[in-house]
């Protein structure tokens, strides 16, 4: 592969993922954890979403360390699917600033704008209508602006509805690794609950029971309310996967619980390694870790770790 043109100058990558070196610079970002298994390395050109920064001026990625936008219509880390449009998304008629999501789903393209400035003008509007039909959904501040089917996920053999900024794992690859490590974890659980579910990557391959503040699952704010001691005790493996912020307060009271199997996917080591210890001091042991490079390029680290009682 050829070396990224903007390496060095914006900031979506801190590694430059074609470098011979790229797995050992990568590995150093990772906290000293004992017995780690060997990674599951992404690849490079398979990504799915991508946050764009846009301005009346320009259109691309943040430069490093600035607000300054640097112009990218060709980004060697995203699926051609994406590049494909990025010089039609960059000569709209931005007429402020907006951040600008583009995600890839299994029928069509998905954007999502979000910006300060709570309107657009007619000559954006008619300007979007005239964008590549894969484009399947525009949206500014959850207004729609362009819409002709319903954008639509699958796991699997599972489809489902993509609502607008619901969360997606960024490359299809390393999700479907993902849930193929917790379905081969839980194969001999009955009674499984997915926390933080989300649009059901795990739920589904596991048929678990499913909880979440947004998603497939029931309507439970676990940060505020997670599940009792006695709830979870109706299960004999509960599976979560939930956002930067960490799974503290489910930890807590799974610590408490019987429940003999844990599987913790993370995407944040360090509120994975808080939640860890209070698992072990509740009892648990770890069973086995392995990272997942989920956002190629980047300082970023996916966990994926067993943990049994």
């Amino acid at each position: 592969m050829t070396k990224c043109p903007f390496f060095g100058l914006c900031g979506g990558c801190k590694y430059d993922f074609t470098a011979p070196d790229y797995h050992e610079k990568k590995l150093s970002e990772l906290p000293k954890i004992d017995n780690l298994s060997t990674p599951i390395w992404g690849e490079p050109g398979c990504r799915r979403r991508a946050d764009f920064a846009a301005s009346p001026n320009h259109f691309g990625f943040y430069k490093t360390g600035t607000r300054d936008i640097i112009n990218i219509t060709n980004c060697p880390n995203l699926m051609p699917e994406i590049n494909d449009i990025l010089p039609n998304l960059a000569n709209l008629p931005w007429g402020c600033t907006a951040s600008v999501l583009v995600t890839v789903c299994e029928n069509g393209i998905v954007i999502n704008v979000t910006s300060d400035v709570p309107y657009f003008n007619p000559e954006f509007r008619t300007a979007v209508q005239k964008l590549p039909a894969q484009i399947i959904r525009f949206t500014w501040n959850s207004t729609v602006v362009r819409a002709y089917i319903e954008p639509e996920i699958k796991f699997d053999d599972k489809t489902v509805s993509f609502p607008d900024n619901a969360f997606l794992q960024p490359t299809a690859t390393t999700e479907k690794s993902l849930r193929e490590l917790v379905v081969n974890a839980t194969a001999n659980s009955k009674h499984i609950a997915d926390l933080f579910c989300g649009l059901g990557n795990f739920t589904y391959a596991t048929n678990a029971t499913g909880f979440d503040i947004f998603g497939i699952g029931i309507n439970r704010d676990l940060f505020k309310k997670p599940l009792s001691v006695s709830q979870l005790n109706q299960y004999d493996a509960v599976i979560m996967d939930p956002p930067r912020a960490g799974a503290f307060a489910v930890s807590k009271e799974l610590a408490k619980s019987n429940v003999p199997l844990v599987v913790y996917i993370s995407c944040n080591p360090a509120t994975w390694t808080r939640d860890k210890n209070v698992l072990l001091r509740g009892g648990y042991s770890i069973q086995e870790i392995i990272p997942v490079d989920q956002f190629v390029g980047s300082n970023h680290w996916e966990i994926f770790s067993i943990f049994t009682k």
